[in-house]
């Protein structure tokens, strides 16, 4: 096992992997950036290291710097957690050319899986559901307008490299096709360096849905059920749960089974997250892997009483899984809502600041993962998430009473976040009839306008 794992990446994450690290008798040393000099959880490693600047470009997306850091503490692995260079197949690799390991799948699986027409191709071979649509990249417009005349309209483009619903263009007709790609390209090459995209069937409203998978390097994998991360905004994920309802049993048994299917053809080893959308008669359609801890796994642990991170890191030492599929057990209703530093009332605009008070709730089957306090700023630079609020109960119904209860407690003052926006959800009935999908937030917006 390993003695010492820099966390390369900040706030909640950083925070999560300490403390996991820390009940497994390995020490941790942590990589902060100026902008983030004095925060109470960099207080939990035993060395913490700048890097660079605020600016993440110039600190946590610099891979040499991290490296100098991980042998300047005498680290023999390094966590990415989500985000930065966590999906990074060239840090992986520098990591490993640098003998420490680093805590994730291998730099090939990341490169297969992180092009979104290869692993495509691969789910296909696999026999996992994929949206139809392009084959690989559309090199030209005639190619384009080809393909999309043959899947039908509407369609969506798809940056090859994106994420975050950058370089996504929903196109309903053909004459609009030829705009949507020039954008699509452009935005995707500002934001990924890379202008490739692809076509592929629009899903009209659809679930979102995804499969947590764990797999070692001797080959056996698993997966750990799904999540449901249909509450969403602009393709941002605002709330997750697991079960995921509104599904019928057996396209949560094919997803689960496809998604393993996929990891095996890929020699994937950590944990991965398979990612689907559902159509409206239940049929679940291939999108794409996350190669990394996702942020809503604390649903997954909740359900099944699992540490994720704990099994990153015995996975990446070499250790077999420590249990077979038909042990994982799940029970209960998990639901976690993200609180981000954004006022729903205006659009999400950004509300950095300092928090004046903060009140965090409590109780039985409650969870509150995150690194933000009273007397903390929460900086414009980086994500503007202060928090994961999750509860876990025996049914829906109770878990949804729970978050209710919790979000009238959770104060955040005197910023504007998200909160708001959940508690009218944890109260409406759709919400509650589980009947939603992806356009749900949008729609409720505009109820809101209206009434």
């Amino acid at each position: 096992m390993f003695k010492r794992i820099l966390v390369a990446n900040r706030g909640e994450i950083a925070l999560r992997v300490m403390r996991t690290c820390r009940e497994m008798g390995i020490d941790t040393a942590c990589v902060f950036s100026e902008a983030d000099r004095g925060s109470d959880y960099l207080k939990l490693a035993s060395r913490a290291v700048c890097i660079g600047p605020g600016p993440a470009g110039e600190s946590y997306l610099k891979g040499d710097r991290i490296i100098a850091a991980a042998e300047m503490v005498g680290a023999d692995a390094i966590h990415p957690g989500y985000g930065f260079l966590a999906e990074n197949a060239q840090f992986a690799d520098m990591c490993r050319d640098s003998n420490m390991e680093f805590i994730g799948p291998s730099s090939e699986s990341i490169r297969l899986l992180g092009d979104k027409a290869a692993a495509r191709k691969l789910a296909k071979k696999a026999k996992v559901p994929t949206v139809p649509g392009s084959d690989g990249v559309v090199e030209d417009d005639a190619e384009a307008l080809k393909v999309a005349s043959k899947i039908g309209y509407p369609v969506m483009v798809k940056a090859l490299a994106g994420g975050g619903g950058r370089g996504l263009r929903i196109v309903r007709t053909a004459d609009d096709l030829k705009h949507a790609l020039a954008t699509s390209r452009q935005e995707a090459l500002k934001a990924f360096s890379n202008a490739g995209v692809y076509i592929e069937k629009f899903i009209e409203n659809p679930r979102h849905v995804e499969v947590q998978l764990l797999a070692d390097q001797k080959g056996q994998c698993v997966h750990v059920f799904e999540r449901d991360c249909t509450v969403q905004r602009r393709y941002q994920k605002l709330i997750e749960e697991s079960p995921s309802p509104g599904i019928p049993d057996r396209t949560r048994e094919e997803m689960c089974k496809a998604a393993v299917r996929l990891a095996k053809a890929a020699s994937y080893y950590n944990a991965a997250t398979v990612e689907f959308v559902v159509d409206q008669k239940g049929h679940p359609y291939f999108i794409e892997v996350n190669t990394r801890i996702q942020v809503e796994h604390p649903v997954t642990e909740m359900i099944t009483g699992l540490d994720l991170i704990r099994c990153q890191v015995e996975i990446a030492a070499g250790q077999p899984l420590r249990f077979a599929q038909k042990e994982i057990k799940r029970s209960g209703h998990a639901i976690e809502c993200r609180i981000n530093a954004e006022d729903p009332a205006h659009n999400f605009r950004p509300s950095p600041g300092k928090i004046e008070h903060m009140t965090v709730p409590g109780g039985w089957g409650v969870r509150f993962d995150s690194h933000a306090h009273a007397g903390y700023t929460i900086s414009p630079r980086y994500d503007s998430m202060i928090g994961k609020l999750i509860v876990h109960r025996p049914t829906r119904d109770e878990a949804i009473a729970a978050m209710r209860r919790c979000l009238d407690e959770l104060s955040v003052d005197p910023i504007k976040t998200t909160i708001p926006l959940f508690q009218r959800i944890m109260r409406d009935d759709t919400f509650a009839s589980g009947k939603f999908d992806t356009g749900y937030v949008e729609r409720l917006k505009l109820d809101e306008a209206s009434a």
